[in-house]
């Protein structure tokens, strides 16, 4: 898939012929050939003509909005579903209570399971210290929560076991970057300090890729089995992003913070209440493209027995689940690294 991020504030996305072209002040910025299009992410300040979106519509390409700054505001849907069945089914397996805990269960548990490996990952190379003794606890007290994730006895007591295994699993990551970073655990509106702001602006790009893949299928986003059902949230695609949270978006905020590719001088403290700190544009644009990277690099899925891209196994993941749901399979398994 290919993936186009219009940041240009003030732009404009226009119709010419059979293609999409970008403009800002009379002149040409982007001339995006529809063939190569997939999807179009407009961040902030950028106006969509109407002849425009009739042509991506027409062509099935995926519309994204976002804040200037990077949070999801929502998408273009092409039609309602044409998936009648599958969401008939959908909606049954939820109102059987015990078959939606044993979702929920597997989406938690794949979630904990790389949280715990991902950290394994990070202290391998470590040298013995106070700090490394701390993220080994971490990860005995995640694979414990995992265990009992595994048998929890209903969904409330399994959001409870997915909620102190994230505080576990945060406060580790605390020890593995550098004081002055400012990272004191997960937290977000708004996100306090860079490391935050990273993971809210990938945990975003993530949701607008997976939520892609369930309207790709044909399930109802909105009608999840772990993330309680509210009014706007996508809570199916919540579910389905839970296993990659860890290997795609914290795994790249490790590697750019460690790796001083992004630094403190590349985000803008702003004292507002509502977001005290953001990146900045050359940082955007740099998470960006190390995303996309990231989200096409290719790793063995188990469920085709080859390599494949993130961005696939995203689809590949949901259409497993579209199986479970219509009793084609018996169990949902989450896509774990080792």
């Amino acid at each position: 898939m290919a993936t186009v991020y219009v940041r240009e504030q003030g732009a404009v996305v226009r119709r010419q012929g059979e293609r999409i072209v970008v403009t800002k002040d009379g002149r040409e910025i982007m001339d995006l050939p529809l063939i190569h299009l997939d999807q179009l992410a407009l961040m902030g300040n950028v106006q969509l003509t109407t002849p425009a979106v009739a042509l991506l519509v027409q062509n099935g390409v995926d519309v994204v909005f976002f804040s200037r700054y990077g949070k999801f505001r929502g998408r273009i849907v092409h039609t309602g579903s044409k998936f009648a069945r599958l969401r008939h089914a959908q909606l049954r397996k939820m109102s059987d209570k015990q078959a939606a805990l044993a979702i929920a269960r597997a989406v938690v548990a794949g979630k904990l399971s790389n949280q715990r490996t991902i950290l394994g990952r990070q202290i391998r190379d470590m040298p013995f210290s106070p700090h490394r003794s701390r993220v080994e606890q971490a990860m005995r007290e995640i694979g414990e929560l995992t265990l009992k994730a595994k048998a929890a006895p209903s969904l409330d007591v399994l959001r409870g076991w997915e909620g102190r295994a994230g505080a576990c699993y945060f406060g580790a990551l605390r020890m593995l970057l550098a004081e002055e970073w400012g990272f004191r655990g997960r937290a977000y509106y708004p996100p306090p300090d860079p490391i935050n702001a990273l993971l809210s602006f990938g945990y975003s790009l993530l949701l607008k890729d997976v939520l892609a893949a369930v309207q790709l299928v044909g399930l109802d986003p909105y009608l999840g089995f772990f993330h309680a059902i509210e009014y706007g949230r996508p809570s199916l695609a919540l579910d389905m992003m839970e296993e990659f949270r860890p290997t795609i978006v914290d795994s790249l905020v490790l590697y750019l913070a460690n790796n001083e590719i992004l630094t403190r001088a590349d985000f803008v403290w702003t004292r507002e209440r509502k977001r005290p700190v953001r990146l900045s544009d050359k940082a955007l644009e740099l998470f960006i493209h190390r995303y996309e990277e990231r989200i096409n690099v290719r790793v063995f899925h188990p469920g085709v027995r080859q390599k494949t891209t993130y961005r696939r196994c995203f689809e590949l993941q949901v259409r497993q689940l579209a199986k479970v749901i219509l009793g084609k399979k018996a169990s949902y398994r989450p896509m774990t690294i080792k």
